[in-house]
């Protein structure tokens, strides 16, 4: 997907201020404890997405975080399909206080592309 000149330009601002992994570094985290989130739309999840991963789409993470993860130390690794949104994400949530938070280089993409564990349903 191509993206707009003025997407690419916030999303390079949020990831001034979030630190990308990847996929290899994120299985690491997961082995011990991290959490993978899928921001994606539903029917993106849906279509299939990481193995062990949870879904919380970026329309609603905010909302929903502190319910679904109240520990703001948590450790999170988020994920798109190439890493744009999932950076968005990770900004608004070190704004909310979470202070341990990943973006995944490359998203979905990256992740299939390195034969990761996938599911889908």
């Amino acid at each position: 997907m191509e993206h707009s000149k003025e997407f690419l330009s916030i999303t390079d601002d949020a990831k001034s201020r979030v630190c990308e992994i990847t996929v290899d570094q994120a299985i690491e985290r997961m082995e011990h404890g991290a959490q993978l989130i899928d921001v994606r739309e539903d029917h993106e999840w849906a279509d299939g997405h990481a193995a062990g991963a949870v879904h919380i789409g970026r329309g609603v993470i905010e909302r929903d975080i502190v319910r679904t993860i109240p520990d703001k130390s948590a450790e999170l690794i988020l994920y798109c399909g190439g890493g744009y949104r999932s950076s968005l994400a990770a900004d608004n949530l070190q704004k909310m206080g979470y202070t341990n938070v990943f973006s995944l280089a490359g998203g979905w993409k990256a992740w299939k592309e390195s034969l990761a564990p996938t599911e889908t349903g």
